[in-house]
């Protein structure tokens, strides 16, 4: 294998920089040029007539939801390295700066994997893997509910054949999952099998905070979304918003999607629901702007700083 000189590992990682920092920056430009321009026109207007204390409510909201993330990564990553407060935060940010423009965010995985040697990095990638399960099983618990409740009180239909669709479909993926779970997957080394007695062997006391901290995480971003369509003055009831919201973060995280199309789906998804209690269009979709900006834009701009002046170190 060809061995890199000091020089050109420098000059690749300036070259890596670089990649990342245009790749994000183009992605948020685009995001926000693409954007309605009756929805950015709204948001202004908003925010001039409006009192800005609020908006350090918000701001404030979306810092702690931060936090959460940056101590579930400061937890889960323990059994590899005790990780400082400072340094949870600087991984989990450049690692959001790094994924963004990646579908689904997959690149998160990489990301925090290259902090680490090269020895390590199947475990940091089991264990950040955990840490996302952890989260998406809150996401689903609440989002089920949050769907039956939806069904049921705005009388949705949906037709045999496409129940009986997705119960094939279900089944099917349980089925394949069973039969190939001894064979590795994209990872050398890894089954579905080893993945879940990895899982089964982290400390009971880990694997109940960090559960802990997905459920103070989601509990976070959906009050904040209920506020903020509160502050676009939609008038609409605890009772009424929650399954809703619980509903729309459900199909938001089960629907596969490209980076550019990421903020118009869950748009269109949000709109979708929201309208089926009246709620305006245009509050909706100031709304999922707003979340947007809050929790991936500004955080991955502060990430690209770290990006800039990050210097190797692995354990």
């Amino acid at each position: 294998m060809l061995a890199l000189s000091h020089k050109s590992k420098q000059y690749l990682l300036v070259t890596l920089k670089v990649f990342v920092l245009g790749i994000t920056f183009w992605y948020i430009y685009s995001k926000v040029s693409d954007t309605n321009a009756e929805t950015i026109t709204t948001l202004t207007e908003a925010i001039q007539h409006k009192n800005s204390w609020i908006l350090f409510v918000f701001v404030g909201l979306a810092g702690i939801n931060w936090i959460l993330e940056i101590l579930k990564w400061q937890t889960v990553i323990a059994p590899v390295k005790q990780l400082t407060f400072w340094e949870a935060l600087k991984q989990s940010l450049m690692a959001l700066t790094t994924s963004l423009a990646t579908p689904n965010r997959i690149g998160d995985y990489g990301a925090k994997a290259y902090f680490y040697a090269a020895g390590t990095r199947k475990k940091v990638l089991l264990l950040n893997f955990f840490s996302n399960v952890s989260q998406m099983a809150v996401t689903l618990i609440f989002g089920i509910l949050g769907l039956l409740i939806v069904i049921s009180k705005y009388s949705l239909s949906f037709s045999v054949l496409k129940i009986a669709a997705f119960v094939v479909a279900l089944t099917v993926l349980f089925v394949v999952g069973y039969l190939f779970k001894e064979k590795e997957l994209l990872i050398k080394g890894l089954s579905i099998k080893k993945v879940i007695d990895f899982i089964k062997k982290l400390p009971a006391s880990l694997r109940v905070k960090v559960w802990f901290l997905s459920l103070l995480r989601y509990a976070c971003f959906t009050y904040l979304f209920l506020l903020l369509l509160r502050y676009f003055e939609v008038d609409i009831a605890f009772s009424q918003a929650y399954p809703l919201i619980f509903a729309m973060y459900l199909l938001v995280s089960l629907i596969p999607t490209l980076f550019i199309f990421d903020v118009v789906i869950r748009g269109g998804v949000a709109v979708w629901l929201f309208s089926l209690a009246g709620v305006p269009e245009l509050a909706v979709l100031c709304t999922v702007l707003v979340m947007w900006l809050l929790n991936f834009v500004i955080p991955a701009l502060l990430g690209s700083f770290f990006v800039v002046t990050y210097k190797p170190e692995t354990v």
